[in-house]
């Protein structure tokens, strides 16, 4: 997608691509107030990075707000153990290219310590135990807010989200204690042992997200793009084979070409299949597609709304 003239904003016939690039700025323009607000208000705020889509799209929005000098807070991944190799290959050299700092916080440390029991079986994911790892994270290091990539176009239960999603001292989530944000205001103010999440990109859609990689052509792990890759079908998912995933009678590997369209734990995320191999290709598909990309493709959302609801005052996001 081409940097377009922004003086085209003055025609009151906009084109489509012109009218895109508006919309992209103007959340851009929120978002980054967004984040300087909560390096105001806030003591110890951490971003939440993955080396998925939208923490990277999360990246660049903080260096945008706060460059040249360094950003003024951490990086932190809760790390399965189970994740893509690709993204967690993406996620340190980007790391490294920029010098910040990224705190790994490990669900296998957190299994070897107790805290958390790990899952055994066919449908065995590790992906519902960061919660614990996350909520110890932030509990060790002191953060009082943290950024995270949720979008409200994802699936019911962040639709409820506010930009600033406050939790109690155990981490909890009531959608009914939640403050109001009129006129982009935002009250930070926590007590002790409270906490805040804090979501940049909640007026953001998926196409959003793509639409703007493509205008910052920021560089993305090669697995969201067509390739090809020995998968199994359960559920009517596409899942990758690894060493660590228990296949059920009947799921017997096979190779297509795939891509995903968010990543996270390899046990719970499945792939589409598609022939989208550049970005322009990948944002043509998703204007055309109207399913979510958490409904098509990550298993462990594939609950019911009041079991989500449960996750969410639990911390989970």
């Amino acid at each position: 997608m081409p940097a377009l003239d922004m003086t085209a904003n003055a025609n009151p016939t906009l084109s489509a691509e012109a009218a895109s690039l508006r919309n992209l700025r103007a959340i851009e323009a929120e978002s980054i107030h967004i984040m300087r607000e909560v390096a105001a208000q806030f003591e110890r705020p951490v971003l939440l990075f993955s080396g998925g889509k939208d923490s990277i799209v999360l990246l660049r929005l903080a260096l945008k707000a706060f460059r040249p000098g360094r950003l003024p807070f951490p990086l932190m991944h809760v790390d399965t153990g189970h994740n893509f190799p690709e993204v967690i290959e993406y996620r340190d050299r980007r790391v490294a290219e920029l010098d910040e700092r990224l705190i790994v916080a490990s669900v296998q440390d957190s299994i070897d310590a107790g805290r958390v029991t790990e899952e055994t079986g066919p449908r065995a994911s590790r992906n519902r135990l960061q919660t614990v790892t996350l909520l110890d994270a932030l509990a060790e290091h002191g953060f009082d807010a943290a950024f995270g990539g949720a979008r409200r176009d994802e699936e019911r239960a962040r639709a409820k989200e506010r930009i600033f999603s406050f939790r109690d001292g155990l981490g909890q989530w009531d959608p009914r204690a939640q403050r109001p944000e009129l006129w982009s205001l935002y009250n930070g103010a926590i007590g002790p042992g409270e906490s805040v999440r804090v979501f940049p990109l909640s007026n953001w859609t998926e196409l959003d997200v793509w639409q703007y990689i493509a205008v910052e052509q920021l560089e993305l792990p090669n697995i969201y793009f067509a390739h090809e890759r020995e998968v199994f079908r359960r559920d009517g998912m596409l899942y990758a084979t690894a060493p660590f995933v228990e296949h059920l009678p009947g799921e017997e590997p096979f190779r297509a070409t795939v891509r995903y369209r968010t990543v996270g734990d390899m046990s719970c995320t499945g792939a589409v299949q598609s022939v989208a191999a550049t970005l322009e290709d990948v944002v043509a598909e998703i204007a055309a597609t109207k399913i979510t990309e958490r409904g098509e493709t990550r298993a462990d959302d594939r609950v019911g709304e009041a079991a989500m609801e449960d996750r969410k005052r639990e911390g989970y996001f």
